[in-house]
């Protein structure tokens, strides 16, 4: 088989991007049998994405653009440039038209349950691609139960969807890096980590709840990522680190306290099991993907709930042994290799009922 993935969302540091990156080269590590085609649409980025894959075919087409000829026109099929393939993976922005059957991955449906919290034009984009996908995708991936209930409730038949989960893309590192890394951001003491600075990651109650209690007495509270949509200031026992390099943050997230990832919506969640990964608890709410992904190895709270969280936070503080005892059995059944195993036999699934 000849199997083309767009790759486009590669270069974002996103969890598209994860997702993205680790699935394509398991599945070039298992697969040595059909060949596949790596391509994107960049302008600016061309060199990031070859950094990752140096053998993609990188085109000139910025996200607009794809936008306008893929979503909405619908027109030049992805044929034209890269030749006939059998099976095409699509990604997180644009559905070129193809003679190929056509596999496609909707991680969640944030821009449809939350569309207040979305740029009016990104939400038309995912209606546009939306479409193309109930016409179109022989199969729709998802990475949890939660988003394809999500899905079906958008009309997708339930036949048609497959849900793969994700898995960590970070592991702990040692005593030593993560010194080195705390000095560089110059952090002393004790802290909480929280990654992702939203709405819907949901900060503000995540700062109200760690002053509510005792723990902002002790610990400081480190937030992750650039303010989208809210403002912030840094206050008393709290950092905002801004965007922080994939290798700094395994450090990061080792040297803290606990992970605070008390989301209004996921529809994965790859930080909890990075946690999990690096030994440290996780408080995560007890909604969408999060309670699914986690199960009973994290504290579950009502992320609206600001009482709610400052009360987890207490237990995983208090009691953090048995969460990362329960963690680190938890994240053994999550691996990218599976996730490639299962997204193979997709592709093999679809060519074969022809």
């Amino acid at each position: 088989m000849k199997i083309a993935i767009d790759i486009s969302q590669i270069v974002y540091g996103t969890g598209v991007s994860t997702y993205t990156e680790n699935l394509v080269k398991n599945l070039l590590e298992i697969d040595k049998e059909n060949e596949y085609i790596l391509f994107a649409g960049t302008l600016r980025r061309k060199q990031d994405v070859l950094r990752i894959f140096p053998q993609a075919r990188v085109f000139p087409i910025p996200p607009a653009l794809a936008d306008l000829v893929w979503n909405r026109f619908h027109t030049f099929p992805v044929e034209r440039l890269i030749g006939n393939i059998n099976v095409l993976h699509t990604s997180d922005w644009a559905e070129p038209p193809s003679k190929a059957f056509k596999v496609t991955t909707v991680h969640d449906l944030f821009p449809f349950k939350f569309p207040r919290l979305v740029y009016p034009k990104i939400l038309e984009v995912h209606k546009r691609k939306m479409a193309w996908i109930l016409k179109e995708s022989q199969r729709v991936l998802v990475p949890s139960n939660s988003t394809k209930e999500d899905l079906i409730g958008l009309g997708v038949n339930e036949e048609r969807i497959k849900v793969i989960y994700e898995a960590p893309s970070l592991t702990k590192t040692s005593s030593e890096k993560v010194d080195e890394i705390k000095n560089k951001y110059k952090l002393q003491g004790n802290y909480l980590i929280s990654i992702g600075i939203t709405k819907l990651k949901n900060t503000e109650n995540i700062i109200k709840a760690f002053h509510l209690g005792s723990a902002g007495k002790d610990v400081k509270l480190v937030l992750v990522g650039r303010p989208v949509g809210v403002e912030l200031e840094e206050a008393r026992n709290i950092r905002i680190l801004g965007h922080v390099p994939k290798n700094d943050l395994g450090a990061l997230l080792t040297g803290s306290r606990g992970l605070i990832y008390s989301s209004l919506y996921e529809g994965f969640g790859i930080p909890i099991l990075d946690a999990f990964n690096c030994e440290v608890p996780v408080l995560t709410s007890n909604i969408s993907s999060m309670k699914e992904i986690a199960k009973d190895a994290a504290e579950l709270v009502d992320p609206y709930d600001p009482s709610s969280i400052s009360e987890g936070i207490e237990k995983i503080l208090r009691g953090p042994r048995g969460f990362i005892e329960k963690g680190l059995a938890r994240v053994k059944d999550f691996s990218w290799e599976k996730t490639a195993e299962e997204t193979l036999s997709v592709y093999k699934e679809v060519v074969s009922k022809t």
